[in-house]
């Protein structure tokens, strides 16, 4: 009876420290980490390429992926802390055998020569009392560790996410360039034939005959460049959505996009949600728990120990009637001089506290910069498409007009050319502006961290 009841005070210190944390970290690996795609935001551009090739990263980059191993790591660390708060048990035997000796002598006693064998079968355990709640809160800022390396991730979704919709819109915006550039490029042919005849009939200088194929050039080597930034801009899309194996991009047409709405003003509520600002407030947390800790490290600490099992000098008596045996202990210590390496952690982590202070402060004035500057370069960009536009209708018209005057004898065939070219970079840039206002968006979206920023709507 008395063994048992060793054991059974050894098994009772098991939930001396809260399991809560466990608990509490086994719930944050069942979390949806599709809210992060805020795919309900990115359906506001009414492209369903878009939004497909979001969920594609989602299954298949591997920041992601790598990113949320990062938190599994972390949360793996805070196990081994949690594990450290709690008693240790282990099987230890110790197995011997004692060979032919000489006698032993002991002042007047006199042990003669023997041999024998010797079995010890202990359960050992070791526990360091946690009275101070040292190890409870190294435990306890591991887990706010945890919690920056997963914002850390949330970052990762918001920064890929806009980053695959920047390089999709640039991908419309490289088509639609190329396309208008060999518009142009078979205009100023036929301009460059019809510049030819006039000048062999004597009716303009050859300079104007050399411009024209000077013009050519440009718009030839403008081609080739688009050409070759679209596929820079397909090769990176393919890595942003982590399959290699993929041959084809589909994209939509830059008209059919739609652009979300930019309010006047926001409100600095908004960058409560980036990731950021929120590593760095539970990067303070975590240094005042450090802070903690440190001062606790000038306390004693006490381990308690025990051993419970059975020792025989026959293995065939091993867990016979007088060979149990048990052991259990106290073992306060402290430090009592360690050369001042404790105060000087402590005076680091106080340090480091201040730090961290300033830190966040410096976050704060840098996100409102942000996303004040994302919004006021979402509004230029608004402006300047509204204006090319505008720009490209008058455009229209004044082509409109020129063909009715063409039909009637009143304009040349090379003057409704140029008219036809002025027209087609006129609409050139109406695309660009647009995508460009497109992108703004995405940058307001990013600086905001990643919501919605129209629930905001109020002067910054």
């Amino acid at each position: 009876m008395k063994k048992f009841l060793i054991l059974f005070t050894l098994v009772l210190l098991l939930p001396c420290v809260s399991l809560t944390a466990d608990a509490e970290h086994k719930g944050g690996e069942n979390f949806d980490k599709t809210i992060y795609l805020n795919q309900a935001w990115w359906a506001k551009y009414n492209d369903t390429n878009l939004t497909e090739y979001i969920d594609d990263a989602y299954r298949n980059n591997q920041d992601l992926k790598i990113a949320a191993l990062n938190t599994k790591q972390a949360r793996e660390v805070v196990k081994q802390s949690f594990a450290n708060q709690l008693p240790q048990l282990g099987f230890y035997p110790d197995i011997s055998r004692t060979f032919q000796s000489s006698n032993i002598n002991h002042g007047k006693l006199i042990i003669p020569d023997y041999n024998q064998s010797n079995f010890f079968l202990p359960i050992s355990m070791t526990y360091e009392a946690d009275i101070w709640g040292q190890n409870f809160l190294r435990t306890k800022s591991l887990k706010k560790q945890a919690e920056i390396v997963a914002e850390n991730e949330r970052a990762t979704y918001i920064s890929l996410t806009s980053a695959i919709a920047a390089d999709y819109f640039n991908l419309i915006k490289a088509d639609k360039l190329i396309l208008s550039q060999k518009e142009l490029i078979k205009l100023q042919n036929r301009i460059i034939k019809m510049t030819a005849i006039k000048y062999e009939n004597g009716l303009c200088p050859v300079t104007e005959y050399l411009s024209e194929k000077q013009y050519l050039t440009q718009l030839k080597e403008s081609k080739e460049f688009y050409e070759n930034t679209r596929k820079v801009l397909e090769n990176q899309l393919i890595v942003l959505l982590g399959d290699r194996n993929r041959t084809e991009l589909h994209r939509g047409y830059y008209a059919y996009i739609s652009a979300p709405q930019i309010p006047q003003g926001i409100s600095a509520e908004v960058i409560q949600n980036r990731p950021d600002l929120l590593k760095t407030e539970k990067y303070i947390q975590k240094i005042g728990i450090d802070v903690k800790v440190a001062r606790r490290d000038f306390l004693p600490k006490f381990n308690l120990y025990g051993e419970v099992g059975f020792n025989a000098y026959s293995f065939g008596n091993i867990f016979g009637n007088h060979t149990f045996r048990a052991l259990a202990g106290v073992l306060p210590s402290v430090d009592l001089f360690t050369g001042g390496a404790k105060m000087s952690a402590l005076r680091y982590s106080k340090l480091e506290y201040d730090k961290a202070q300033q830190m966040y402060e410096k976050t704060i004035l840098t996100s409102l910069q942000e996303v004040s500057d994302s919004l006021h370069w979402a509004k230029t960009t608004k402006k300047n498409y509204e204006s090319s536009r505008e720009r490209h209708k008058l455009e229209q018209t004044k082509f409109t007009l020129m063909m009715k005057k063409n039909s009637i004898g009143a304009m040349s065939d090379l003057d409704l050319l140029r008219a036809k070219e002025a027209l087609i970079v006129s609409e050139i840039s109406e695309a660009s502006n647009r995508i460009d206002y497109l992108i703004s968006t995405i940058s307001l979206y990013k600086s905001v961290g990643g919501v919605d920023y129209m629930n905001f709507e109020e002067k910054l």
